[in-house]
């Protein structure tokens, strides 16, 4: 089996509810959507990073692993588009118990059940329909498999937040529909968090709209947070 990595690095995690935490980060090639906002578009294609040996790139991610790292954070791209090499070297990664993260829009509930018995930290992220993830027409038939990916993680008791990207182009209606097929889906008392993050600059939303936005998931999970990219205010990759 062969793996593309376009780039394994250690740096401060600077999303989610684990946000400043020492991370190995492990990013996959290969990412076939297309959302307006991504800020790695360089590992989108199929072809870019290079590529390993399994047994290689273990022997590459322990030669980059450092002293006091608290998880490694499979990302991407899209590190589901790679599901099998990544099962391969989450478990690796488990067997130095050392906590495994997987970063993914969760598009395909096949591949992601395949990942999820070697991942201990699941980041669920939904897509809204302002992003240009997909076309409008098919959105509905990946947030599906983005709601069963979910009920799949809190099933297997991972670990599990939602994370949503929001912009000024974020529409309330759309995002309380979201929302709400969230809460019909899952408990909030099974969830370990519910991240808001702002896009950074491009399409950058309001104060206003962020705290409407907040507005709306609060009644379900009174936890939730409005969280930046951390990684772009100290300059870290």
């Amino acid at each position: 089996m062969k793996v593309r990595i376009f780039e394994i690095f250690t740096s401060v995690e600077g999303e989610g509810i684990l946000y400043g935490t020492k991370t190995l980060f492990v990013r996959l090639a290969g990412c076939p959507f297309t959302c307006f906002y991504c800020d790695t578009k360089e590992s989108l294609p199929l072809d870019s990073g290079t590529e390993y040996s399994i047994e290689d790139a273990n022997k590459l991610i322990d030669s980059n692993l450092k002293k006091q790292t608290y998880k490694v954070n499979f990302t991407g791209g899209d590190p589901l588009i790679q599901h099998q090499a990544v099962a391969q070297l989450a478990k690796h990664i488990q067997e130095k118990n050392i906590p495994t993260y997987l970063e993914s829009s969760c598009f395909d509930v096949e591949k992601f059940n395949h990942v999820l018995p070697f991942i201990d930290i699941v980041k669920i992220e939904f897509k809204t329909k302002d992003s240009e993830f997909v076309e409008e027409k098919i959105y509905d038939k990946f947030i599906t498999h983005t709601m069963k990916c979910l009920e799949s993680s809190v099933n297997a008791k991972k670990t599990t937040f939602i994370k949503i990207v929001v912009s000024s182009k974020t529409k309330l209606d759309d995002f309380k529909e979201l929302t709400n097929q969230i809460f019909s889906t899952v408990s909030k008392n099974n969830i370990s968090g519910f991240v808001i993050q702002p896009t950074y600059g491009v399409s950058e939303p309001s104060l206003d709209l962020l705290l409407d936005l907040y507005d709306i998931v609060y009644p379900n999970y009174i936890d939730v947070k409005v969280v930046p990219q951390l990684h772009k205010f100290i300059g870290a990759p």
